[in-house]
C-alpha cells in the first residue's frame, strides 16, 4: 500500500492510504457478483411477469439500468462506496481527502468505459501503478483517488507511542492533562487526520493552546502531534 500526502488551505498536511491494487479488483469482483446475481434473479422475476404482459422495453429497463448506474449510484450515494469498496474497507475521495461531488463521481464513472469496460481493467491497473496517488484515468479527470480506511491494531491505537531516544520536548506543560485527555486527543487527531477532517484538527489545536496556556508557530498538525508525543515523554520517564 502507498502513501502520498496532500497540502490543504489550512497548511495541515494530510497523509492518505492509497488502496492497493489487489483491494480494488477484490472490490470490483464483489459488485460484479452483485450486479450479476441482481441480473439473474431480475431475470427470472421478469421473465415470470412476460407471461401476463410485460413489455420488452420494461425488460430491458429493469436488468440494464440499475447494472449501468450502478458504481455512480453507489457511489454517490454511499460516500464514495459500494458494498465491495466497503466489504475491502476502501473508498473514493477527492485528493484533498473531502467527499467529492457528484461532478466527481461522474466523471469518473463515465471513464470506466475507456478504464475497464473496454480494455478489461488493463489500462486501469496500469495508470493507477504508475500514477503514485491511486488513479485511474477517471481520477486523474476527476480529481479523486480511492483510499484505504483499514487501520492496523498497533501500539499507535494505545496511550504509549514511541519516543525517539533523542527526543526534546517542547511543552511541559503536558502534564496537566490526565491519561483521559490525551487517549481522547490522539483519538481524535488519528481519526482526523485519516479522514481528513481539517476543522478538527484545527479545533483540537486552538483548545491545546488554551489548555496549555502557550503561543503556537507550528503547524496546527505538528503542534498535536507534539503534544502527544511531549506527554508520553514525561509520563514515561
Amino acid at each position: 500500500m502507498d502513501n502520498f500526502q496532500i497540502e490543504t488551505a489550512q497548511n495541515i498536511s494530510i497523509e492518505q492510504n492509497v488502496a492497493g491494487i489487489g483491494e480494488r479488483i477484490l472490490a470490483f469482483f464483489v459488485d460484479l457478483a452483485i450486479i450479476v446475481v441482481y441480473m439473474v434473479m431480475a431475470g427470472i422475476m421478469m421473465g415470470a411477469l412476460s407471461n401476463i404482459g410485460s413489455s420488452e422495453f420494461m425488460y430491458y429497463l429493469v436488468l440494464g439500468l440499475p447494472s449501468f448506474l450502478y458504481y455512480l449510484i453507489w457511489e454517490t450515494t454511499w460516500n464514495g462506496r459500494t458494498p465491495g469498496k466497503a466489504l475491502l474497507h476502501i473508498r473514493v475521495v477527492k485528493l484533498d481527502g473531502t467527499r467529492p461531488e457528484f461532478s466527481n463521481f461522474l466523471v469518473r464513472w463515465l471513464l470506466r468505459i475507456i478504464d475497464i469496460s473496454l480494455t478489461s481493467g488493463g489500462v486501469a491497473v496500469v495508470t493507477i501503478l504508475l500514477n503514485g496517488k491511486g488513479q485511474r484515468l477517471g481520477d486523474i479527470a476527476a480529481g479523486t483517488t480511492v483510499i484505504s480506511e483499514r487501520s492496523d491494531l498497533n501500539l499507535g491505537q494505545t496511550l504509549m507511542v514511541e519516543i525517539p531516544e533523542d527526543y526534546q520536548p517542547k511543552y511541559p506543560q503536558v502534564t496537566v492533562l490526565s491519561d483521559t485527555d490525551i487517549q481522547e486527543v490522539k483519538n481524535l487527531y488519528r481519526t482526523a487526520k485519516r479522514e481528513g477532517q481539517h476543522h478538527i484538527i484545527l479545533s483540537l489545536s486552538q483548545k491545546l493552546e488554551e489548555l496549555l496556556e502557550v503561543k503556537i508557530e507550528e503547524r496546527p498538525i505538528d503542534f498535536v502531534k507534539r503534544v502527544i508525543q511531549d506527554y508520553n515523554y514525561y509520563t514515561q520517564r
